[in-house]
């Protein structure tokens, strides 16, 4: 007995004296995109998705949303309520499987309706590969034009979220970018993400919309009420810069704008900071432009280093901009290694690892 009483004594003393050090999941800081005169409110990213898909129920009556607990509102919480509003002939829950979404999201499409597929995280996505690649993206192609699936979206849910390990964490837009016929999209926030759902939604061609999941309420923004689009295939500049061009995706975007601000108080390097917005259609034009203004780039995404859509953006600058460049443009990436889980933090290209890549581009 008193050997437990001196043991929960020294128990107590113990946790009212430790103070854990403060921690965070997050590895950057999230920069709000202002919008213009007119009606907003406030939402965060999922909110803005879900109004999005509101919009587009409400304006199409053959607009179909589907996938995985999507009737209960998704495990993120993009289509609640939906099911409620439109009726679970429109807003339904499908088979815990992703070819099958794919399929019959290829096939509702055909069949003249608009599809919205979820797929629940881009890390299920590799079952629907093949419908995806092989049929969506060539069903106009191969029939000469006679048929198509325009007016289908897939949305998936990507990237680091603080926790999610090899199976909750990946960034695949690279896989899909090799696809023509496909469009493929990234958002940084909610404006973009309402903007880039509703134009994929209208657009003739099949499109995937790669959501940053750690973005769906960290990111909180004014966002316009009525329906509006998004250009695909354009890019954002962000941030005008002479010295170095910065350019990501997605949640990488606020780590970039966070180094820039770094760069120019603690080294006087003045960054633009260009948000790519469309992996495929990319935006050449925007970043050729930029990268003959400041002779140096950067590219940061959260994807593996090797064959990262990094790759194919640095060897296009440096076979139209070579005579322009004062250094060999720059990647920081994500390692060629399974997405870890307790060492994420070392995995992520984050702002220290993206200053030094500009000290040293700078210093070349």
């Amino acid at each position: 007995m008193r050997v437990s009483q001196v043991a929960r004594s020294c128990f107590n003393t113990l946790r009212l004296n430790f103070r854990p050090a403060p921690m965070t999941r997050s590895h950057f800081t999230y920069y709000p995109t202002a919008v213009g005169p007119g009606d907003a409110k406030k939402m965060n990213m999922f909110t803005a998705i879900n109004n999005a898909m509101d919009l587009a129920l409400e304006e199409d009556s053959t607009a179909l949303l589907f996938g995985e607990d999507v009737g209960f509102g998704g495990v993120f919480r993009c289509s609640v309520n939906l099911r409620d509003k439109y009726g679970k002939d429109r807003v339904f829950n499908s088979p815990l499987c992703e070819q099958g979404i794919a399929g019959f999201a290829i096939g509702v499409a055909n069949a003249g309706a608009t599809a919205i597929a979820e797929i629940q995280f881009a890390d299920y996505i590799f079952p629907s590969f093949d419908q995806i690649v092989n049929e969506a993206a060539k069903y106009r192609y191969r029939s000469g034009g006679l048929f198509d699936c325009g007016s289908l979206t897939f949305r998936v849910p990507c990237g680091a979220v603080g926790h999610g390990a090899l199976y909750h964490s990946q960034s695949p837009e690279a896989y899909f970018a090799h696809t023509p016929g496909l469009r493929v999209v990234v958002p940084r926030g909610p404006i973009k993400a309402k903007g880039l759902l509703l134009a994929c939604i209208r657009d003739p061609n099949p499109c995937i919309v790669f959501e940053p999941k750690t973005l769906y309420r960290a990111a909180v923004e004014e966002v316009p009420t009525e329906y509006y689009t998004s250009e695909l295939g354009k890019a954002d500049i962000l941030r005008k810069g002479k010295d170095v061009t910065l350019i990501g995706w997605g949640t990488q975007v606020h780590v970039l704008l966070e180094v820039a601000e770094l760069a120019k108080e603690k080294h006087n390097i003045d960054c633009e900071v260009i948000d790519l917005v469309s992996i495929l259609p990319w935006d050449t034009e925007t970043i050729c432009n930029s990268a003959k203004k400041t002779g140096r780039v950067v590219i940061a995404h959260e994807a593996p280093f090797t064959q990262g859509f990094g790759s194919e953006i640095a060897a296009y600058i440096q076979d139209k901009c070579f005579l322009n460049l004062e250094a060999p443009v720059k990647r920081v990436t994500g390692w060629d290694t399974p997405f870890p889980h307790v060492f994420e933090p070392f995995y992520l290209p984050d702002k220290l690892r993206c200053l030094t890549a500009i000290k040293d581009i700078v210093n070349y």
